[in-house]
């Protein structure tokens, strides 16, 4: 629109754009935000994979030991003692890292879950404002034209 048109339509109509501009730009970094939750996620689980698969490792050969120093008998007593104490410590850190994950699956869902809700009650919000704008220009132009025509009449 040009200049020379009113300021009040040119103001209401020049909002809209901006505000889809806005809820666009907001949602472009929602969803960068998501993204890097997402990769976050993924390395967190490949971690916990990875960690995981050297603890099963690790649990199989001490396995084995366990087994050789059982079949020496009594000399080695005190290194199975040790292994079995790796294996308890390996186990208790599997335990800790899967509920550690647990835990940070629950409080994504959670905040997605309330991003979602705050996000619908903008969605509902900017309805509202742009049915008051659409009211609010009506009421103008009914009031412009008013005058309009009182002046016609003067004449």
């Amino acid at each position: 629109m040009n200049s020379t048109n009113s300021g009040a339509t040119t103001s209401t109509k020049s909002k809209i754009p901006m505000e889809e501009n806005q809820e666009e730009e907001i949602w472009r970094n929602f969803q960068a935000r998501e993204e890097e939750i997402e990769r976050k996620k993924m390395a967190v689980k490949d971690k916990i994979q990875q960690r995981l698969g050297f603890a099963e490792e690790a649990t199989r050969s001490l396995t084995q030991t366990l087994e050789g120093l059982e079949i020496m008998g009594d000399p080695m007593r005190k290194e199975v003692g040790m292994v079995r104490k790796k294996i308890e410590m390996a186990n208790r850190e599997i335990k800790s890292l899967s509920q550690s994950c647990q835990k940070k699956e629950r409080e994504y869902k959670e905040i997605h879950e309330a991003f979602d809700e705050k996000n619908k009650e903008k969605a509902h919000l900017v309805s509202i404002l742009m049915e008051l704008l659409a009211e609010s220009e009506r009421v103008r132009v009914k009031k412009l034209e008013e005058i309009n025509k009182t002046i016609g009449s003067l004449r």
